[in-house]
């Protein structure tokens, strides 16, 4: 059996006011030609589908049309679920119509659901969908009222779950939670305040293998555990992830091998720094100046415009950071002290700016201006 593992796929996301759709469909498209190459008999889709949980038209569309070519053109069943970005309501709907043509959507939690099974030349292997559930929640479908933490709910969701795989089969485990231990991102919503949303990867031990989402680095949490890792590059703190999907195969006995096959983005996400005019000579061999960039200067003097003049060259700067006026502005205060004079608070401003020393031909001239400035202010009043 060989099936394909993603998730987070985030659909109609906006990055600091930049619609990624354009994006989304190119890495979507290298996810069907990898589903053909690899001739797998199976997609499984681990939560977050959509951004969020009313997405836009376009993103619905988008959604539509990657099942249709999957289903209807490569005849390969869809196994997906909900996370927490999505509505498991909206998600879920005409989901049983749905099944009947071999995409299956777990959108909410369903005691009654039965895993999909699908056979490949060594017998069944069943895939059990566990949409993202609160623990609350949890709670009300079960009526197991001791479940009070994300741990227990799933440890009490997995074994129900294990429980209709029948001995000796090969399950697969579709699921949305934090796994303790995991490696996050600034893009990744906090299930729960402190570590109260983080479930123990032994939950996931009577299965095979083990697809999550939620975490957008790609990892393995324990054997038969991994995180594919979400579709694109969400949040600059995912600048140095390699995205990709996972290539998954069970052998007669259950023995899953796991292979990642990178995504290559149409514009990559990039960190960029060094003084303005470097910068403006544009990007270096390889670099695309379409790429989203935080540019991050190291100029400590004013600059006319410098969001302008960088857009020129690269059109997709998002985010512009100045450490050296920052760091001033959090010193000035410090640099002025009550009873020096304005030698002295031009002295330790220019020390705690640039980390040098004024030189006393900069004093002098800065003095002078000043001066001028007082001599002026003193001759208009």
């Amino acid at each position: 059996m060989r099936f394909l593992h993603t998730a987070d796929w985030h659909l109609g996301r906006y990055f600091h006011n930049v619609s990624l759709l354009e994006d989304q469909w190119n890495a979507l498209s290298q996810i069907l030609e990898i589903a053909r190459d690899a001739s797998v008999d199976a997609v499984v889709v681990a939560g977050d589908v959509y951004d969020r949980a009313v997405p836009p038209p376009d993103a619905v569309r988008m959604l539509d049309e990657i099942i249709a070519e999957l289903v209807i053109g490569l005849k390969v069943p869809v196994i997906m679920i909900a996370g927490n970005h999505d509505s498991g309501d909206r998600l879920n709907f005409a989901s049983r119509l749905l099944a009947t043509t071999s995409c299956h959507i777990f959108g909410r939690l369903n005691g009654e659901t039965a895993p999909v099974t699908i056979e490949d030349a060594d017998g069944p292997v069943h895939f059990v969908g566990l949409p993202y559930a609160e623990p609350a929640l949890v709670r009300e479908h079960t009526g197991a009222e001791e479940l009070h933490s994300h741990d227990l709910a799933m440890s009490h969701l997995t074994a129900a779950a294990a429980k209709k795989i029948p001995r000796g089969h090969r399950s697969v485990l579709v699921g949305h939670c934090f796994v303790a231990g995991g490696s996050g991102s600034e893009s990744e919503r906090p299930l729960s305040v402190g570590g109260a949303g983080n479930v123990s990867a032994s939950c996931f031990a009577p299965f095979n293998y083990t697809a999550l989402g939620h975490l957008h680095r790609p990892q393995r949490s324990a054997d038969g555990v991994h995180y594919s890792g979400s579709l694109l590059k969400y949040s600059f703190s995912e600048i140095d992830h390699q995205k990709s999907v996972n290539i998954v195969e069970l052998d007669a006995r259950g023995k899953a091998t796991t292979e990642r096959i990178p995504i290559k983005p149409m514009r990559d996400l990039r960190l960029v720094e060094g003084t303005l005019k470097k910068i403006l000579e544009g990007p270096a061999k390889g670099e695309s100046p379409d790429d989203y960039l935080l540019v991050r200067l190291t100029d400590t003097h004013a600059l006319l415009d410098p969001i302008g003049k960088l857009r020129a060259v690269y059109p997709n700067v998002l985010h512009l950071e100045r450490p050296g006026l920052e760091r001033a502005a959090m010193t000035t205060e410090k640099s002025a002290r009550p009873g020096q004079g304005d030698k002295e608070i031009l002295a330790a401003f220019f020390d705690e700016v640039t980390g040098e020393t004024l030189s006393p031909d900069m004093e002098k001239a800065v003095l002078g201006v000043i001066d001028d400035v007082r001599r002026t202010q003193r001759e208009a009043t």
